[in-house]
């Protein structure tokens, strides 16, 4: 592809539509051509108006980046008798006014219908639920509805954009929730990065919630406001960035061992990035019984006695690296079984896999770029997973989030435990079965409709008994 510095693969989230002024049909294979020169990929052809002296078309594309799709663009301008009218990013245009609504689930048509859905009916309502505070359990949107909450600080791979900049992403994971599990959720949005005011917010609209989900909160202050909400309320409180992240992991680490023949409780696993997600990856990783962690920052090896780290990396350090061995990444990776990445791009290199034992798995969940390119790390690894979905094994939390609320709303769960999590992870995992099983499908794609409902099986479960 002319012209640029790095290959990716295009994707919709940069599809274009470039309406086009054509003096001649017979520039219809020419546009084409040099569309696919350019590394776009088409995926639709309109003919939106014929002429004796020409036509328009729409043509989609999709694109590597905005970049790439204004490149594309100027191709069409170099065209002799071809002429861009406009573009359109189709992305934005399905943003357009947001992505949620709201809609009753009784209709309104007769006076009867008013009177008991509003007043005077809703008064006894209102009695029954002030006598029974439980109540309103069965007889609000509470049994049914979960707030995503987050204070813009870490939105994406993107960094702190902001409460507005944060909302496309907290109306995308709304309606995951109710594509996937039929779940009502809310995205809440908070013009406040105090953590005494995310805290106090929280607790102040609780009472219209089954669930808190928080999102996109940036550490280390994400493990306080998840800490003090699950001391102060009754209703089930899950940080996605950590926990839904750390399920995922468990249940696709689990399936890559059964294809290399391995055992969790011997091998040695690597967990580049300590953050938030590294840091839940790492903590369920060691309830289940990894033989042996070892979590690296970019300082190195974690150290317990660092002058400088919060208390929920110093449990980590604590817990982890029992053969107490110092240095930076490579002498971690020597002799690992298995290397999990969530922190930034092109951190891993060919020689580190090579360094790793036989068999190694990586999983690189850098978003968009991985610690290391997935096509070097297949000349090495016998299984690789990223975040990507343009890359087989996309190790992804819509596989878990919709279907762990859905089982903690279902048996009104008052909080999320290690037990939820690994009953979830195994279920996930078991969707995989041994004659679907290999190197390039180790978890299952997200619209499995099986998917959410084994887990939110699995949650109610562990609820039941105690979990």
């Amino acid at each position: 592809m002319k012209g640029r510095t790095h290959l990716t693969t295009p994707s919709a989230s940069f599809s274009v539509t470039l309406r086009i002024d054509l003096d001649d049909p017979k520039l219809v294979g020419t546009l084409s051509s040099r569309l696919v020169e350019e590394g776009g990929v088409i995926t639709a052809m309109d003919m939106v108006e014929s002429r004796v002296d020409g036509l328009v078309v729409d043509i989609t594309c999709n694109a590597i980046d905005e970049g790439h799709a204004t490149q594309l663009a100027e191709t069409v301008s170099k065209i002799e008798g071809a002429r861009m009218r406009v573009m359109s990013d189709r992305t934005l245009l399905l943003h357009l006014g947001g992505i949620l609504g709201t809609a009753a689930k009784i209709p309104l048509k007769t006076r009867d219908d008013l009177s008991m859905a509003y007043t005077p009916g809703v008064a006894r309502v209102c009695r029954a639920i002030a006598a029974d505070r439980g109540a309103a359990r069965n007889l609000t949107i509470k049994h049914n509805s979960v707030a995503v909450v987050t204070d813009g600080s870490a939105v994406l791979g993107l960094g702190n954009l902001g409460p507005e900049a944060a909302l496309p992403v907290m109306e995308g994971k709304a309606a995951l929730f109710k594509r996937f599990a039929d779940v009502d959720a809310w995205p809440i949005c908070l013009d406040t990065q105090d953590v005494d005011e995310i805290v106090r917010t929280v607790e102040i609209i609780a009472p219209v919630f089954g669930g808190i989900n928080l999102e996109d909160i940036s550490a280390p202050r994400c493990f306080e406001v998840e800490r003090r909400l699950r001391s102060s309320l009754a209703i089930p409180v899950f940080h996605d960035d950590q926990h839904g992240t750390a399920i995922v992991v468990l249940a696709a680490l689990l399936n890559a061992l059964r294809v290399v023949n391995k055992a969790l409780g011997e091998v040695r696993v690597v967990v580049l990035g300590v953050g938030a997600a590294g840091v839940a990856i790492s903590e369920l990783l060691l309830a289940e019984g990894v033989g042996e962690l070892i979590a690296v920052d970019r300082e190195g090896i974690l150290d317990p006695k660092a002058a400088v780290m919060d208390e929920n990396r110093r449990l980590v350090a604590e817990r982890s690296n029992r053969r107490g061995i110092t240095g930076d990444l490579s002498v971690a990776m020597a002799g690992a079984d298995v290397v999990i990445g969530v922190s930034g791009p092109n951190l891993i290199t060919e020689e580190h896999l090579r360094s790793m034992a036989p068999s190694p798995i990586v999983f690189a969940l850098a978003n968009p770029d991985p610690e290391i390119d997935p096509a070097v790390a297949r000349k090495v690894a016998a299984v690789v997973a990223t975040g990507r979905s343009d890359e087989p094994n996309q190790i992804n939390n819509v596989l878990v989030f919709p279907g762990f609320f859905r089982g903690l709303l279902d048996s009104r769960a008052r909080e999320v435990t290690p037990a939820m999590e690994i009953a979830a992870a195994k279920a996930l995992a078991g969707i995989v079965s041994e004659g679907e099983l290999s190197s390039a499908y180790i978890v299952p794609t997200v619209f499995n409709p099986v998917v959410a409902p084994a887990i939110a099986q699995a949650v109610v479960q562990a609820a039941r008994y105690g979990g």
